[in-house]
């Protein structure tokens, strides 16, 4: 057997020294590798929040769901609901909503976009006495015909708020009332009224068929995930029987009204895009009906002539309600001025 020198000895325990050092720092790396997997799994599960239970929620679709019990009670207490209604639910998300209407209500049809939550609410009801009572329309309200119903309640994907309001005011049959959420700024827009800073052309145009006015404020730490912005309830009432009017006509004139709200309506009227519109539009009207133009007739002469008949011409759109609008589109479609 070969001797073991002193020298050897001394240079095999410095190599087993080293090793021994390097392992701690293995250890180290490993456990810093499993730190950030840790922390990429938690910003895949959604850091703003949006995966705390149930499927993650896209919020591309508008999907902040309603966790508070009492808001979603308030809402239901403000709808009036009897035990005879069908109630029409959009965006019902996981039914937080939805369980509270079934309890009040004979039938509840559901309109939901995301097949993912369609099938939470059905498991949630599923083999339960409120089964029965609910029906699930999945895919876009706003591309198919609504079923009938005697009152809305809607959590509603505020993207398309605008076109949803107007499907609602639209729909006939006419139906009792409809309770929606909107963001704050939306809300308060619906229910403006003349001289409020955010009373505009939506203020009017749903104030001509409804009755809207506001029910509550929601914080947006009452959804999961919360949304960047405030919400606000409103309740929709339509007019029964609406009002005979001509919305392209009535939009028409509050277009132009309202293009500079703070304006007279004699400098909105007199301006050349809108002088060359409204005499095309004369004239067309006259050839449908078989009437003569008259000779050397002015278009601005006109205008100006209804505006100042009613006492309009300084009159600015900002400070005049739906009565005024409709006393204005009423003089000028005598005078054979039309707005579409």
């Amino acid at each position: 057997m070969p001797k073991v020198t002193t020298q050897q000895l001394r240079k095999r325990t410095q190599a087993s020294a080293a090793n021994a050092a390097i392992k701690p720092q293995t250890i180290g790396a490993s456990h810093d590798r499993t730190q950030l997997r840790q922390r990429t799994t938690a910003k895949s599960d959604g850091a703003d929040g949006s995966r705390h239970f149930g499927p993650m929620f896209n919020k591309s679709l508008g999907q902040h769901i309603l966790i508070n019990p009492l808001v979603s009670q308030g809402i239901v207490d403000k709808a009036g609901l009897k035990q005879t209604d069908t109630v029409l639910e959009v965006g019902p998300g996981t039914g937080n909503l939805t369980v509270k209407i079934l309890e009040q209500a004979k039938k509840v049809v559901a309109c939901e976009a995301d097949a993912r939550l369609a099938a939470e609410l059905t498991k949630r009801v599923q083999g339960g006495p409120l089964q029965h009572k609910l029906e699930i329309l999945h895919g876009d309200v706003m591309k198919r015909d609504l079923p009938f119903f005697d009152v809305c309640i809607s959590n509603t994907p505020y993207q398309i708020s605008s076109p949803l309001t107007f499907k609602l005011i639209f729909h006939r049959p006419i139906f009792r009332c409809a309770v929606l959420m909107f963001q704050r700024e939306f809300a308060l827009r619906l229910v403006a009224r003349p001289g409020d800073s955010l009373y505009g052309r939506l203020s009017v145009n749903s104030q001509l068929y409804a009755k809207v006015t506001h029910v509550m404020k929601v914080g947006k730490n009452n959804f999961k995930p919360p949304p960047n912005v405030e919400s606000s309830v409103v309740k929709i009432e339509p007019l029964n029987p609406p009002p005979p009017v001509d919305f392209e006509e009535w939009d028409g004139l509050v277009r132009i009204a309202f293009s500079r709200k703070h304006k007279t309506l004699a400098a909105n009227f007199k301006t050349t895009a809108t002088l060359q519109m409204l005499d095309q539009n004369y004239r067309t009207f006259c050839t449908a009906n078989e009437m003569m133009v008259e000779e050397g007739f002015q278009i601005k002469a006109a205008v100006l002539g209804v505006l100042t008949q009613l006492g309009y011409g300084e009159a600015r759109a900002s400070k005049m309600d739906v009565h005024d609008f409709l006393k204005l589109l009423a003089a000028f479609n005598d005078a054979r001025i039309h707005f579409c």
